[in-house]
């Protein structure tokens, strides 16, 4: 049986949380952003094509939303065999300021991961792509574009 590791990390941003949640419909930004995300292709409005690299493993996978409602929440999980899943939701916290809070899950698979996994590297990383997340959208003060689409 597969052990599943759990990561939350929250962040609030000073921008409105239409733009805030804008942003994080932008996939293909998030090599920006992102430490580890070579690139991401939108393959529909509702998938996506990953390609990390981590620790010196490059790893390619695809994504579904499988919740999304605007200004709220996007729910994804892995469609391809790896075990990966996840949920960001927005909060406004004011007119300009949002809080923004990520859970996701995964199944180690190498040595490397399940290390990482027990030192908590995974947490840290999260939280700083969450920091790099911040200084994006608050130096540009808009989003690079916006999906508005809802998926059940």
């Amino acid at each position: 049986m597969q052990k599943f590791e759990e990561v939350e990390e929250a962040i609030d941003v000073d921008v409105p949380v239409r733009t805030a949640y804008n942003q994080w419909t932008q996939f293909e930004s998030f090599p920006r952003f992102m430490s580890g995300v070579e690139s991401v292709t939108q393959l529909s409005e509702t998938t996506n094509h990953w390609v990390t690299k981590v620790g010196g493993v490059e790893r390619a996978f695809d994504t579904e939303i499988v919740d999304q409602v605007p200004d709220d929440r996007i729910a994804w999980r892995s469609i391809d065999g790896k075990s990966h899943a996840g949920i960001v939701r927005f909060s406004p916290l004011d007119a300009n300021h949002t809080h923004v809070k990520v859970h996701f899950e995964w199944a180690p698979e190498t040595a490397v991961e399940k290390a990482g996994a027990a030192l908590q590297v995974d947490e840290m990383q999260v939280k700083a792509d969450l920091k790099k997340f911040k200084e994006f959208i608050e130096s540009r003060g808009s989003e690079t574009g916006g999906w508005r689409g809802e998926v059940e």
